[in-house]
């Protein structure tokens, strides 16, 4: 016969209880996630900044954390954390400098590109879009392939390669994901720090209390 569970006395568990609190933190992030993605359309809708072709003052300025601009200025910055929205591509701005910025896959790469629209054209039924970063020189009229940044060709982004548009930026907040893909110690660093707690959390006092009992019994079976 199965033994009945005393859930009164299993709650009293402050193993337990550290194990609903992981769990309940772990749902919440999986869910404001899953949220989002419903949200916005995107299947994607966060990322991070990872360079600094967005920013007006191009260099050591645009990093996010030594800026000289101001935090929430309409530019991006290294370390940003970027939020995006799916949309309809006939939407997008294309009213350059005050036009939408938005992120594209990459061709040629892994990465997606941040870039801001500069100028837009429809093809045969499907709209191109010819993008730039802000800090990467002016743009040169006409529009020729040279004058502009990483586009798939001379015609532009493809309507079908472009995931949303950017809505929000936080700064700063993002370096924690860059500093942990820069550097290949940090990952396991944290697992190490992770596992370390489990075993100061879990194990040691679970040591301890049976160290406890055999000591405890032989102090009983002593007195008279």
């Amino acid at each position: 016969m199965a033994k009945k569970v005393d859930l009164k006395k299993l709650w009293k568990s402050n193993y337990f209880k550290t194990a609903v609190a992981i769990a309940l933190i772990a749902a919440i992030v999986l869910g404001f996630f899953l949220g989002m993605q419903l949200a916005l359309g995107s299947a994607v809708p966060i990322r991070v900044v990872q360079s600094g072709s967005m920013c007006v003052d191009y260099g050591i300025n645009c990093d996010g954390l030594l800026s000289l601009e101001h935090p929430f200025a309409q530019t991006l910055h290294k370390g940003d954390i970027i939020i995006i929205q799916k949309v309809d591509p006939k939407t997008l701005s294309a009213n350059y400098p005050n036009s939408d910025i938005i992120v594209y896959d990459n061709p040629n790469g892994v990465t997606p590109i941040v870039h801001r629209i500069v100028a837009k054209q429809e093809i045969n039924g499907t709209l191109y879009f010819k993008t730039k970063g802000d800090g990467n020189g002016p743009v040169v009229w006409p529009g020729t392939p040279t004058s502009y940044d990483n586009l798939p060709d001379s015609r532009g982004v493809p309507q079908n390669l472009v995931e949303g548009k950017v809505i929000l930026r936080i700064p700063w907040f993002g370096w924690i994901t860059l500093f942990m893909k820069g550097n290949s110690w940090a990952l396991p660093a944290v697992i190490a720090l992770i596992l370390l707690l489990v075993v100061i959390e879990f194990i040691l006092p679970a040591v301890k209390e049976k160290c406890r009992k055999p000591a405890q019994q032989k102090q009983m079976q002593s007195q008279p």
